[in-house]
């Protein structure tokens, strides 16, 4: 598989809609996270990213304004033990449980579909970060109607063992803008992994649409120690 330009693939799509990438930084010392999010409508758009414990939470900017919450607050990254859980909806909690039971991150996705928004279905995207003592490995999945039929969900699920630094895997909601939005088709994208967390954070939030982007959450965690950094980056504020 050819390895992509991360910041070519966003540039050159005005609405990937919600996008996760996961891979491992060019040092090979910093398992790598980042989840973006936009919006076409004034309701998507009126949103932030806060902390949540070790976890963050989406947020209405303006309460005031604020339509539909259903598809649109959640918490996108929560963290069970040595795993990090990220996702674009609440399906974050479903993994979170599921995991904390003994299920499998593939198992606990088996009760969801792609969310009910019709006539877009939008996919539900999520990955998964194992970090411990020295070892990392990452999935994802995505979990889409069948060609845009609501009576058929397509399940799929990709596992990344022994990453290879400078490297990474990114899967977003829409292959392109549209009337309905075209979801994600293929499997994740191979894309480099550039530079430390303030670079990298940098060229995502650079790279995508100025118009469309609401707000973006970037993680590096050292490999052998756990500990993290964070960077959120808001539009409001």
């Amino acid at each position: 598989m050819e390895r992509l330009s991360l910041e070519r693939e966003l540039k050159e799509n005005a609405y990937p809609g919600r996008g996760i990438v996961i891979g491992l930084s060019e040092d090979g010392t910093k398992a790598v996270t980042a989840y973006f999010i936009m919006g076409r409508s004034s309701n998507s758009r009126n949103r932030v990213f806060v902390e949540e414990g070790e976890g963050i939470r989406t947020q209405a900017f303006d309460p005031s304004k604020l339509e539909d919450p259903s598809l649109i607050i959640y918490a996108p990254v929560r963290v069970l033990e040595d795993k990090t859980i990220v996702t674009n909806g609440d399906q974050t909690d479903t993994i979170y449980s599921g995991m904390k039971a003994g299920q499998t991150f593939e198992q606990s996705l088996r009760e969801r579909e792609f969310e009910p928004d019709a006539p877009n279905y939008t996919p539900r995207i999520s990955g998964i970060l194992r970090v411990s003592e020295g070892s990392y490995s990452y999935g994802m999945s995505i979990l889409k109607s069948n060609n845009g039929n609501p009576e058929a969900c397509n399940r799929f699920c990709f596992a990344y063992k022994n990453p290879v630094a400078g490297e990474g895997h990114f899967i977003h909601t829409y292959m392109h803008d549209g009337n309905p939005l075209p979801s994600f088709e293929g499997e994740p994208k191979l894309v480099g992994i550039n530079g430390d967390i303030d670079g990298f954070t940098d060229m995502i939030w650079n790279s995508l649409n100025e118009e469309n982007k609401v707000s973006l959450f970037v993680r590096y965690i050292d490999i052998k120690t756990g500990i993290y950094q964070t960077k959120i980056v808001n539009r409001n504020k």
